[in-house]
């Protein structure tokens, strides 16, 4: 039997890298993408022939259609992660001084480019296959210093919703990790001690549940799954 194929971006480090190994774990191939090329290799060592890296930045067009054509060698897919993603400045900055040009590479990151990933990649999606972007609470709170970051989750939440409704036949969902104990989230908080957030590994398993159960297309967090809420 063939494995199933899917595409995960960022898939280097943090959770992404975490995603990775639970699914070819369990039989998956994964092409992964990552702008750290030396990271990516060592994923390649660490995990052989199921693992495809495909090594670039996602806001470039030129690397997307490297990936395209990765995609396409693979065949079809049967889901597509958008993890992905650009925090901004660090240490944090308020709305009222924040450096356009950084707002804007956090936008091509954090929702340009998922569309783009997208736009590409949903042909060959497998019938009922499954989208995830992965968002942020940030997305829905209003903390102060996080507008550009989570200003940008948001925006990729509705996109999210509005490809789900015009694309019922797949499973497309938004989804909050939580706090996670990556380089992204140190970077938020420089200097401070993150040691009590949970390591990737173990919010996998909630987005693992979410592809198992196939809820309604929907925005969820890790929580939903963790406390059993999700019908």
């Amino acid at each position: 039997m063939a494995r199933p194929t899917a595409l995960i971006t960022g898939a280097s480090a943090g959770f992404g890298l975490a995603l990775t190994r639970a699914l070819v774990q369990r039989g998956w191939r994964v092409i992964g993408t990552g702008r750290r090329a030396e990271r990516l290799a060592r994923v390649s060592e660490e995990l052989g022939v199921p693992f495809v890296a495909v090594p670039g930045d996602v806001t470039d067009p030129a690397h997307r259609a490297r990936l395209a054509e990765t995609i396409s060698d693979a065949g079809e897919l049967a889901l597509i992660v958008n993890n992905a993603s650009r925090l901004g400045p660090s240490p944090l900055v308020r709305l009222a001084e924040y450096p356009l040009d950084e707002l804007e590479l956090v936008y091509r990151t954090n929702v340009l480019a998922p569309l783009a990933v997208l736009q590409l990649a949903l042909p060959l999606l497998t019938p009922g296959g499954s989208v995830v972007n992965i968002s942020s609470d940030a997305a829905v709170e209003p903390y102060p210093a996080w507008g550009g970051y989570g200003s940008s989750k948001a925006a990729l939440d509705q996109l999210t919703a509005i490809l789900a409704a015009e694309h019922p036949e797949l499973s497309i969902y938004a989804f909050d990790p939580g706090d996670m104990r990556t380089e992204m989230h140190q970077a938020a908080f420089p200097g401070d001690d993150i040691s009590d957030r949970p390591e990737p590994d173990t919010v996998v398993p909630a987005l693992l549940r979410l592809l198992h159960e196939r809820p309604k297309n929907a925005r969820y967090a890790a929580t939903d799954f963790a406390a059993g809420r999700v019908a």
